[in-house]
Parts: C-alpha cells; structure tokens; sequence
C-alpha cells in the first residue's frame, strides 16, 4: 500500500491530501452543526467555491511564472457593475454586452502583460496600477451608483440549477477541466511551469518568454471580468466594491493548493480544493460567530503559515 502511494507523484499526492482535508472540514462542520454535510449547503459551498475558483484560473497561470495579479478585484468589479449596466435585465442585450466586457478584460489582462514581459515593470506594481486604473473607469461609468439588472439568461448562470447542481459550479468544473488540459497537454502549458521555474533558461531552451507572460495575463483578466458577470446573475443586482475581497481569495486559494509563489511548481488541481477549503473554513468560522475582522485576520495568518512552509520546505529541498 505505502508503495503504491509512493509511485504516485509527490504533486499528485498533495492534491489528494487537499481533497481529503475538504472532506475533513466537512466533517469538522458537521460535528458543529448537524446539517453543515447536507446537500443543500455543501451544494451552497461549491456554489461560492465556484466563484473564487474562476477568478483563480488567471491567478493560478500568473503565480506559476513567478507574477501576481492585484487587479483581479478590480476586473470583477467592472464586470459586474457593466453586465448590470449595459445588460439591464434584457436578453437580447447578453450577447453583445458579454462580448465587450469579456473584451475589456481581456485587454486590460493584455496591458498588465506587456507592461511586466515587455516593459520589465514588476508584477505587482503593474497589476495593482491596471487594478486602481479600472477602479477609477468603473466608478466613472457606473457615476458612483451602479444600475440595471442581470437578464432572466444570466440570472439563471449565476444563481440557477441543473440537475440538483448550480449552473455556476457546473461552468466552473467546464473552465477548470480546460484549465488543467491546458496546463497538462499542452506545449504552451509546460511552457509556464519552465518560465516559473527558470526563466533564463527557458529563454535558451526557445521558449517565448515575452508571449507566455502576456498571455496568462489577458487570461486572468479575462477570467476576473467572467467571474464578475456571472456574479452578476447571482445577486441579480451590481455592487461597486463587489471584488474588493476577490483579490486575496484568489491568490489565497493558489497558496492554500500548493502552487508556489516563485513560480514552477503547483497547477490548478490544487488551486480547485484550495477555493473549497477557503470557502469551507469560511462558513466554520461563521458557525463560530467570528465576526468580519477575526476572519480576515485568520484568513491572513493561514497564508503566512502556508508560504512559511512553503519555503521551508523548498529550502530543504535544495
């Protein structure tokens, strides 16, 4: 038996640890308040797990060739406040406003990548000004009080059900499947794990780094403005300040899966249970009676803990 779960890649292995502590958490609830494990609100867990986890995808490519991206709120801001906005409760305004928003984050995602693989600015200091930028446009638009209405289509994305299970998680299990192919089959995808894990010799290996770093950048951007459109479908209604937490969730739910600030090693297997654990350890915290603050600051120490050990055990790995 210790054998066979050896053979098993030590990535591998960390990904089922992550899923098996899911589990755990859902028993650790249970036993707290009989009825955490039911259906409905494990159903309601993956449902908000669903939302971080599609605003991860971005973060997830980003933090693998060794970047951030802090202008992941700000995009899902923008897109929830326009699907509102331009939608206005209109089915035949779906396609061509999901479009342009979906445009529009895609090239600001493009600036911030050319800005950090062409202009050499650091990452952080790019998306975090692209991020105060889109900031700035959204209360411009909205006039500082977002109006209109999600369509009856986007409605039933964001807050419907198939087949007992929300259409916003099934969308993001879609999204995620494409995410680990890209990542698992693809050249371009083993490309971001070389560029995280060794960018100048990635360069003499002929990756293109200038096209992977940008690349992944659009991707979240346009990862950030979806998340935000169809969270507009679930509150139905926009919400200025509506990522304002999605920032640090995002990149939160990265470390929680194991994916190594440095760059290189991790994937979005990880990052999929990473958002579950959060949203879980969320809703404990909850039956707990933590308020706000006491979340976030437990929120912050779990992500010192994580890169500590990260680090620690990276060193000895050298």
């Amino acid at each position: 038996m210790l054998a066979a779960v050896k053979r098993i890649p030590a990535g591998h292995r960390a990904v089922i640890v992550l899923w098996i502590s899911v589990l755990g958490l859902f028993l650790v609830g249970e036993a707290m308040s009989p009825g955490f494990f039911s259906i409905a609100h494990s159903v309601n867990i993956f449902r908000s797990a669903a939302f971080v986890g599609m605003a991860a995808i971005g973060q997830t490519l980003v933090v693998l060739t060794g970047g951030i991206d802090l202008s992941v709120g700000s995009l899902l801001s923008l897109g929830n406040v326009l699907a509102c906005l331009l939608i206005d409760g209109k089915d035949e305004n779906n396609v061509w406003a999901i479009a342009l928003i979906l445009f529009i984050g895609l090239a600001v995602g493009l600036c911030s990548g050319i800005g950090v693989a062409i202009l050499d600015i650091s990452p952080m200091v790019m998306t975090m000004a692209m991020g105060v930028i889109v900031t700035g446009v959204t209360l411009i638009w909205s006039k500082g009080a977002p109006k209109g209405f999600a369509s009856p289509f986007l409605h039933g994305i964001g807050a419907g059900y198939f087949m007992g299970m929300p259409v916003s998680a099934l969308l993001w299990l879609a999204l995620s499947l494409a995410t680990l192919a890209l990542l698992k089959l693809t050249v371009p995808g083993r490309g971001i794990y070389y560029l995280g894990a060794n960018e100048v010799a990635s360069v003499f290996a002929g990756i293109n780094v200038a096209i992977i770093k940008t690349a992944v950048y659009a991707i979240s951007g346009l990862a950030a403005v979806l998340t935000g459109i169809i969270y507009a479908g679930y509150t139905s209604v926009a919400f200025l300040d509506i990522g304002k937490d999605f920032t640090m969730s995002s990149v939160t739910a990265v470390v929680i899966g194991g994916t190594a600030m440095t760059g290189g090693r991790g994937g979005y297997g990880g990052t999929m249970a990473g958002a579950t654990l959060l949203c879980l350890i969320d809703s404990i915290m909850t039956i707990m009676n933590i308020q706000e603050a006491g979340k976030k600051i437990m929120t912050g120490l779990v992500i010192i803990v994580l890169i500590v050990v990260y680090y620690r055990k990276n060193a000895s790995a050298r």
